[in-house]
């Protein structure tokens, strides 16, 4: 940096003064250590800088005069990344960036005038080896370069602000986009997609934290959580169920204001939750719930209650209630059910062939629609399965014992026999090691089941069922539930699918979105989002994905493509108009307390002291309590997901009181694993910002299985950037640097973090036996080595006990050396910079020069220099605590900006000498950390103009309008009883394949009087009983004929008969009916479709058929299938004359 961005260069005198060291490192004093270094005059200047006893003088809170450095370190670099011309040992020159920064004008989070020096960036030590690999600066910009550009429509939310209002699952119609949450539903208006947010208290004062970048959305009363979501297009509809076993209706085109808009029709489903819904080709809604149960609510019912008006809405609920159909029920014969008792966590109507899909974990069902006979039930490998019993497999018990760790006292002959009190311990806590190592093993065995789980199930266009398991196994099944083939592109549970056209959309737990063809064969995949995708929908020209932290992006239909690099290109030139930039201090602090506890004192000289402008602060401890009994209790607790001790607590209240937690710092998580312990707490000022804490650890001792060695490490977004914190305590003795080396290895690529809380997952419907693979790449490939959760941070900072020792001097040479303050030579001993220059640990990170007395070992409770260990051992003092970081620079980058968005310095870094409850001192690090952040809001219009505007693009569209032209055998079919019907559609063009779908648009009844009443729909566009459709869709190849076959059906069998009264007489009469076929027809890539109209008039020729219940009673077998009554079976009374009397009353007020 030149002298405009604000370095500084040494005054001459200062330069006069650093001319006068010595090369060489002077002569050892053996006489006393008291004794002060000798100099020439040239060293007068200087000579209160080593005036210092260790016998005599205490020294306190210690400061780097100058930042000065020797020569020799050629890899110190200052905090600028200024290419320096080098200087002759005697004339360093040493240039440190301003706190500005460049002259970037920042906002600092309570800021106060601090002392010159201590706002003045310290010169750094940069290991080697951080260029290439895992330990590369991971790569940021503009506009991210590995994934599509994506439409933001909810921006990724802090977790911690959407506590009780989770978005659980996403559904889209043609112009919204509904979305599902802890508290009831919420809705987008397409047309506003690329609105900027309305902030805190928009809406009315509706938006709350977490939505103030989100496009502006409309939000229902509060409710239940939302399980699943239903969109019915053909009543403008949207069907939710919820947590409380109701079902709820919510009008797309209700006049909405910034009031929360209400329900429709509801009534109560099931007892417990609704877990899956769906609409089959007959307009029925069936939904799934625990324990195995499936209802049909026949769309009869439900149309009727539609109708009533809002004041008889009890009315309505109680209509649709009582006519319900428990399949379950009537496939249980003598307490033996033919379906499984599982959840029923996914129900798919296959429209093709008019069946319907229901789904456990680890078996289906297939239903025919019209009928509702059970057709098959088999399981994930594809074996048809008979019976299933009722009750539920035993837990196993052999795992659960193994979590028990016992420890079981010897007794007093054998302990009258020598055995040793470190024998017991080491025995101790081998077994605890062992118990780990068993119960992994057997966890490991029992995942092999929960991988065959059912995740995900869709239907595709060509008619075949994919399904989607933990393991990330893709398995595709033809309509009659053959395995036909299975593939496997992604190490990660699946967690959802969706379609359009010829595409399969797949989301990971891992947030990966891929893009496959109808056989299977990927296209594409990229990282979506951070977290696992828990639902993709497909609206309005885009595939639309929701993360389990709550964001929802749009990805278009042409990704990936030309339109990707134009967007891309055109929004990273409009950087400047969405970028931010803020500035946050942060104080790390890291202290072995040598299972001691601290005074008050200490505490506020170590933290308290330095907080005042401060906006975060990290505390690191180690060997907070040890001790074989703890340890392996320890393991043992970690093995069931506990954590903790009341040591810790202690600790972390304590230095709460000093940082005055709750009114002025606020904690936001720690993490303990046996001796060591992590916490944050974090400026209430500031809280707004910052949020989604994650917690993690990694043991490395006996078998990297228990934590008196490893790491605990917190994860935490700051202006959303990702900052890690990891507190370490690494193998000990001088001689283990290797061991020491290997420890940091296996921590950095094994620290997986995970939520503060498991139940925040489950809260957003993750399945809680997916697995995380974090570093797989989106292709499924593995052509690069994966990278840890750690490589992928903006920025990372290692503390903690490293226990790396100085070596190639003695005791007395060391002690000698701190007595004269010689700190520049007795780096030259230090462990971990040789290794770090070696580029063997730490690689790339970086050290500010170390000014301060070594800080390990010392006598408790002794002052001074004079406490350094002078017992049998003496120990030679070392630099064994430390605070290593990395932010985003790279060699060629230095500003901070968005292709660098973490840019740190550090303004102190210190060791409290005066400290002396332990054997270590604690170390204190102060961060200025520049962050720099894109303003979601603003890049959302940007994002928008550029789509709607940009004349490059308006090509690309143009071709997702384009639709094969086709026609149709006939638009008007005549059926008699019974009679069938061939209709052809032809795709005439000679190069793109042409999709249908045929749909019912209404159906009516033709009067005796002549009347035409207006065609009514049923639910989904369903096909009315009497009428048999099939393929109901399909692919048509270039030139090629579908040949459809529309049917009459006899609906009037047996199974609608009860006591001889017509369960469906009000709709399925004697009468000539009229329905009207939509035949849709869109290209494989198409955002458009059109339509093909057929009129089908079914001229009734049969009688009315009474049946005596007593004569119809038996019971018949079907080869493959289950006992079925011949007469419907219903878990409540059914509906009675008088019902529907009553029902006819309020359909002739509704008429008047």
């Amino acid at each position: 940096m030149d002298d405009e961005d604000g370095t500084r260069v040494i005054e001459d005198d200062d330069m006069e003064a650093l001319a006068g060291l010595s090369a060489v490192p002077p002569p050892r004093k053996n006489q006393s250590y008291s004794q002060q270094l000798r100099g020439t005059s040239s060293h007068k200047r200087h000579s209160q800088l080593r005036k210092h006893s260790l016998d005599d003088v205490q020294v306190v809170g210690l400061k780097s005069e100058h930042p000065f450095y020797d020569s020799s370190d050629e890899d110190f670099f200052p905090y600028s990344s200024t290419t320096t011309t080098p200087t002759t040992p005697t004339t360093p020159t040493i240039t440190t960036a301003s706190f500005a920064g460049g002259g970037d004008r920042l906002s600092m989070e309570g800021a106060a005038p601090d002392d010159f020096r201590q706002s003045q960036p310290l010169p750094e030590f940069i290991g080697s080896g951080g260029a290439s690999g895992i330990f590369k600066v991971p790569t940021r910009a503009p506009v991210h370069p590995g994934r599509p550009p994506c439409l933001e429509l909810r921006p990724h939310p802090l977790r911690e602000t959407q506590v009780g209002k989770f978005l659980r699952n996403i559904a889209c119609t043609e112009t919204q986009l509904w979305a599902g949450q802890e508290c009831g539903v919420r809705m987008w208006d397409f047309e506003n997609a690329y609105e900027p947010g309305c902030g805190l208290g928009g809406f009315g004062g509706r938006v709350r934290r977490g939505d103030e970048d989100a496009a502006p959305f409309h939000e229902s009363v509060n409710t239940s959580p939302t399980m699943c979501l239903l969109v019915d297009c053909a009543n403008r509809l949207i069907w939710s169920g919820h947590k409380d076993g109701k079902i709820r209706s919510w009008k797309m085109d209700q006049p909405l204001d910034d009031t929360p808009f209400k329900e429709g029709l509801s009534w109560q489903a099931h007892r417990g939750p609704v877990l899956s819904m769906v609409l089959t080709s007959q307009g029925d809604l069936w939904s799934g719930a625990e324990g195995g149960v499936i209802k049909i609510w026949p769309w009869e019912s439900i149309e009727k209650s539609l109708s009533l008006k809002p004041e008889e809405k009890h009315m309505a609920a109680l209509l649709v209630e009582r006519t319900y159909i428990d399949l379950r029920s009537q496939v249980t014969v003598n307490g033996v059910c033919s379906i499984s008792s599982q959840e029923v966590k996914y129900l798919l109507s296959d429209n093709i062939r008019a069946k319907v899909w229901s789904a456990g974990p680890l078996s289906f069902s297939i239903w025919d629609a019209r009928t509702r006979e059970l057709l098959k039930v088999f399981n994930v490998d594809g074996q048809m399965e008979n019976r299933v019993e009722m009750s539920l497999p035993p837990q196993d018990q052999a795992v659960e014992d193994e979590m028990k760790v016992k420890f079981v006292s010897t007794s007093k002959k054998e302990k009258s026999q020598g055995t040793s009190f470190l024998q017991r311990s080491r025995n101790a806590i081998m077994g605890a090691a062992d118990a780990v190592r068993r119960v992994a093993t057997k966890g490991a065995g029992a995942f092999v089941e929960d991988a065959k789980k059912t995740e995900a199930l869709v239907l595709t266009v060509d008619g075949m069922i994919w399904s989607g398991c933990t393991s990330g196994l893709l398995v595709q099944w033809d309509g009659n539930g053959n395995r036909l083939h299975e593939v496997f592109h992604h190490p990660c549970s699946v967690q959802c699918f969706c379609t359009s056209g010829t595409r399969i959309y797949v989301g990971y737990v891992s947030g990966v979105v891929q893009v496959l063809d109808l056989e299977g064969n990927m296209i594409a995949g990229w990282v979506a989002h951070n977290s696992p995708v828990i639902k993709l929908a497909v609206g309005a020209g885009n595939v639309f994905s929701l993360a389990t932290h709550g964001g929802i992006r749009g990805w278009n239909f042409t990704s990936p493509g030309p339109l990707d690099n134009i967007i891309r290109s055109e929004l990273a030139g409009k950087e400047l108009t969405y970028t931010k930039r803020n500035n946050v201090r942060i104080v790390v602090g890291t202290w072995n307390v040598g299972q001691g506890r601290a005074s008050h004192d200490s505490l506020m000289s170590w933290l308290g002291s330095v907080v005042s402008d401060v906006g975060i602060v990290v505390v690191g401890l180690q060997e907070v309590e040890m001790g074989a009994g703890f340890l392996a209790m320890s393991a043992a607790k970690e093995t069931v997901g506990l954590e903790g001790s009341s040591v810790g607590h202690w600790w972390l209240d304590t230095i709460g009181k000093a940082l005055d937690e709750g009114s002025t710092f606020e904690r936001m998580g720690s993490r303990q694993l046996a001796g060591l312990l992590i916490s944050l707490w974090v400026k209430k000022n500031l809280r707004p910002y910052l949020g989604d804490i994650d917690v993690a650890a990694v043991p490395c001792g006996l078998g990297r299985a228990i934590g008196n060695k490893g790491g605990v490490g917190l994860r935490i977004r700051v202006y959303d950037r990702i900052m890690c914190f990891v507190n370490c305590h690494l193998a000990a003795h001088l001689e283990a640097v290797n061991r020491r080396n290997a420890d940091f290895d296996h921590i950095y690529r094994n620290m997986v973090f995970s939520r503060s809380s498991s139940l925040l997952n489950a809260a957003a419907g993750v399945s809680t036996s997916a697995h995380m693979l974090r570093g797989a790449n989106a292709g499924g490939g593995n052509s690069e080595e994966p990278r840890p959760e750690l490589s992928q941070a903006d920025m990372v900072v290692f503390l903690g006990d490293f226990n790396y020792r100085l070596f190639g001097i003695s005791y007395d040479e060391a002690r000698d050396f701190v007595s004269q303050r010689c700190f520049d030579w007795l780096r030259e001993k230090d462990q971990l910079r040789a290794e770090m220059k070696a580029g063997k640990v730490f690689q790339g990170m970086r050290e500010a020069i170390i000014r301060f007395p070594p800080t390990y070992k010392f006598e408790k409770h002794q002052a001074g220099l004079a406490g350094y260990d002078s017992g049998e051992k003496k120990r030679i003092p070392a630099w064994c605590d430390r605070i290593i970081y990395r932010d985003n620079r790279s060699a060629s980058v230095s500003d901070c900006s968005l292709e660098c968005p973490v840019v740190s310095s550090i303004l102190q870094y210190e060791a409290c000498m005066d400290v002396t409850d332990s054997d270590h001192k604690p170390v204190r690090c102060k961060f200025n950390v520049r962050i720099a952040h894109g303003d979601k809001s603003v890049r959302r219009q940007e994002f928008g103009k550029i789509f709607r505007s940009n004349e490059k693009i308006r090509p690309i569209l143009e071709k997702l309008s384009y639709v094969p032209e086709t026609i149709v055998s006939t638009n008007n079919i005549v059926l008699q009883h019974q009679d069938s019907s061939i209709l052809r559609i032809t795709n005439k063009c000679a190069k793109d394949t042409a999709i249908y779908k045929i749909i019912c648009e209404g159906q009516l009844t033709v009067k005796e009087d002549g009347q035409t009443p207006e065609h009514r729909p049923r639910g989904g566009f369903g096909f009315p009983r009497w009428l048999e459709v099939v393929p109901a869709a399909g692919i048509i190849n270039p030139e090629e004929c579908a040949e459809v076959s529309v049917s009459h059906k006899d609906f009037h069998n047996l199974e609608e008969f009860v006591d001889g009264i017509p369960q469906n007489w009000w709709s399925e009469d004697t009468r000539d009916k009229e329905v009207i076929l939509a035949v849709t027809v869109g290209g494989s890539c198409s955002i458009q479709t059109y339509s093909h109209r057929i009129r089908v008039h079914h001229c009734y020729s049969g009688k009315t058929m009474r049946i005596d219940s007593k004569t119809n009673s038996s019971r018949k077998n079907q080869e493959g299938s289950v006992q079925r009554s011949e007469f419907r079976q219903q878990s409540t009374s059914h509906v009675t004359v008088d019902d529907f009397q009553n029902l006819k009353i309020h359909e002739a007020r509704n008429k008047d």
